[in-house]
């Protein structure tokens, strides 16, 4: 049931429901607002504490409206401008797409963490990846098919066991949290905006270089659209996004946040 002031906010608006996203959240489509619909949870209040915080910093979504009720949120935002990371301008380009990217990242970084309201380093990502072990909330329908089994982890109890013996050493940032394409907008290669900031805070630089990485090579295999399947050797270069951003990959560093994201 919406409130009256989101209902006086959205008048009769159509709307279209977002398919892309795999948050498990609603997602609304208005003409030029959005209205996402979750469950009242530590991630929910987040992304709201985010939005607001990186108001006037980053192209985020403008805040019309955040309520609660019924053990849900309404967040009323607007529409971003530009196209997804993941269209077809993009997915057609992949050079045009990782300038993109990695512009994305930079501006990221450039941001000063020293009153970011919300810490996502490694000591609070793994006391919440133990509570979903513990809670058996870990999605083993959507991992890797390499994370678990006969060539992989035995389940996620002795892979979250692997995650503490092996903490890699960390370079604070502000860290999206969940850096993949659909959650990237641009007009070229420059960034028009943000979306799903409820992993946003500070953390260590390489976990969004890790979901990134994951995320172009899911996006190119085919994996999310068929229309995209390319056979391995036909696939964008694995190193170009590294070449966007001037570093060298740093695998061991990458393969740690993919698994960690497996718990989530």
């Amino acid at each position: 049931m919406l409130s009256e002031t989101i209902r006086r906010l959205l008048a009769d608006e159509t709307y279209e429901t977002d398919k892309i996203g795999m948050s498990g959240s609603q997602v609304l489509l208005f003409e030029d607002k959005v209205l996402k619909i979750q469950d009242d949870n530590d991630e929910a209040e987040n992304e709201y504490r985010m939005m607001s915080y990186l108001s006037g910093r980053l192209p985020v979504p403008g805040i019309y409206s955040y309520e609660k009720e019924n053990g849900k949120t309404y967040l009323l935002m607007g529409r971003c401008e530009g196209r997804m990371a993941c269209h077809d301008v993009y997915m057609r380009d992949p050079a045009l797409q990782c300038r993109l990217l990695a512009n994305g990242l930079k501006k990221l970084w450039s941001v000063d963490i020293s009153r970011c309201p919300c810490d996502q380093r490694l000591s609070h990502k793994l006391k919440q990846a133990r509570y979903n072990v513990e809670n058996n909330l870990v999605d083993l329908d959507n991992v890797e098919p390499s994370t678990f089994g006969e060539k992989g982890f035995r389940d996620p109890a002795a892979l979250l066991q692997w995650l503490f013996d092996n903490i890699p050493q960390q370079e604070p940032v502000l860290s999206h949290g969940d850096y993949c394409l659909p959650n990237l907008f641009g007009d070229g290669d420059q960034v028009t905006g943000y979306i799903d900031l409820g992993k946003t805070g500070i953390a260590d630089k390489w976990c969004d270089i890790a979901l990134c990485y994951r995320s172009l090579s899911h996006n190119h295999s085919g994996k999310y659209n068929a229309d995209y399947r390319r056979d391995k050797d036909s696939r964008p270069d694995d190193l170009l996004l590294f070449r966007e951003l001037g570093i060298e990959p740093d695998w061991e560093k990458i393969n740690y946040y993919i698994l960690l994201d497996e718990l989530f």
